[in-house]
């Protein structure tokens, strides 16, 4: 039985950009998967992954990733956000755009329609459980998977609300081998390619504080993967990854990021090859 192939896309924001790259490197690799995972940001190129896994699915990815700085989804002036605190003050952003964005560019509405399975995760508030969607309205799942706390409101859905997926899974390599895989890819953002520092200041604490939070689920993940499964955690080739991204979210950084991580992960394949 050939291997059952799974692409593993983490959270991280506008940093979810290198994914992008890393899906261009797959595919020209000739690297396709039969099953893709994703949380918060890698929910969303997930879907987009998971609609159409071949080269042509790759560059429509990256037109959708310049639309998402066009348009500012991850990203807004910072008068423009002060405006909405004082009118929503749980969260400066909506999910319109977003909303507006998956309408207009994927092709699939339903998890039925995706050209191979597809799950993404989000946290449920009144259980604080992580909650997989797996099936039913597409949109709906991503948005709740991709609502970053205090950025976005929580999503509703069955009468439950939800919350960024990163809360519970922030790379969720446990849920593919679950699932059966035993050849995956790890498309991260780059954070977990840089060590953390003992805080030497107040933000440095809160800082280090939230990636321990963030990171320790997938380290213990990591830990426990089988010898039989064939792990690649691909390179981002990005020279930092902040904890905060906002900076990140302009088109010339954005190119950066993709090329950056594209070059990286086509020399990884290569060698791995």
């Amino acid at each position: 039985m050939s291997a059952r192939t799974a692409f593993v896309l983490g959270g991280g924001g506008v940093l979810g950009a290198s994914q992008v790259g890393m899906v261009r490197a797959l595919a020209d690799a000739g690297i396709t998967p039969d099953l893709v995972v994703g949380t918060s940001i890698g929910a969303l190129n997930g879907a987009f992954i998971a609609s159409d896994p071949s080269a042509y699915g790759a560059a429509q990815l990256t037109e959708v990733w310049q639309e998402v700085v066009r348009e500012g989804v991850l990203w807004e002036r910072p008068v423009r956000k002060a405006a909405k605190i004082a009118r929503n003050p749980t969260h400066l952003l909506t999910h319109a755009p977003l909303a507006t964005l998956l309408e207009r560019y994927l092709p699939a509405a339903d998890f039925a329609d995706l050209a191979i399975p597809f799950q993404c995760v989000a946290a449920q508030i009144e259980d604080s459980t992580a909650t997989w969607f797996a099936s039913g309205a597409l949109a709906p799942a991503v948005l709740a998977s991709c609502s970053v706390p205090g950025l976005f409101p929580p999503v509703r859905i069955d009468g439950r609300h939800y919350l960024d997926g990163g809360l519970v899974h922030s790379i969720p390599v446990g849920r593919a081998i679950e699932l059966g895989a035993d050849r995956i890819y790890v498309l991260q953002v780059g954070r977990v390619e840089q060590p953390l520092s003992v805080p030497r200041a107040p933000w440095d604490v809160v800082a280090v504080a939230f990636e321990i939070s963030r990171r320790h689920r997938y380290v213990e993940e990591m830990a426990k993967v089988p010898e039989s499964v064939a792990l690649h955690v691909l390179p981002s080739g990005a020279n930092s990854s902040p904890t905060l991204s906002f900076s990140q979210a302009r088109a010339r950084k954005v190119t950066e990021r993709i090329e950056s991580a594209y070059a990286a992960t086509s020399a990884y394949l290569a060698g791995s090859a």
